[in-house]
């Protein structure tokens, strides 16, 4: 019975696992793919820049405008999934940090009055 809890919970370990995995491959993948989309962005402006067509300020103001709205999105899409993955790990049961550190908190508290009440007796 024993064998049997052991290896229900290595299937376990070993999805949590590959689901972490795919999920960290996808955001290493988007990370580069904005890496990229930068070089091509930057590259772009200083060949009009270079060709006349837009002042090299106009250029500097060009890139920054285009980063600062691509950092906006980024960072909607990263609250859109860390809310859809806090949804999957609520739905599989999986506490989230916050539900660990909550629960730390507690543990220390509970240790301490436990401490406390030895020390009265």
């Amino acid at each position: 019975m024993s064998e049997e809890i052991e290896v229900v919970e290595e299937a376990l370990a070993e999805d949590k696992n590959s689901l972490l995995s795919g999920v960290r491959r996808v955001l290493m993948a988007g990370v580069g793919a904005m890496a990229l989309a930068q070089d091509e962005v930057e590259d772009f402006v200083n060949k009009l820049v270079e060709r006349g067509e837009i002042a090299e300020k106009d250029g500097r103001s060009l890139v920054k405008d285009i980063f600062e709205r691509r950092k906006e999105r980024a960072q909607k899409a990263e609250d859109a999934l860390e809310k859809r993955v806090e949804g999957l790990l609520d739905r599989m049961n999986i506490p989230s940090k916050s539900d660990i550190d909550k629960l730390s908190k507690k543990i220390t508290l509970l240790a301490a009055k436990v401490d406390e009440l030895k020390a009265k007796k």
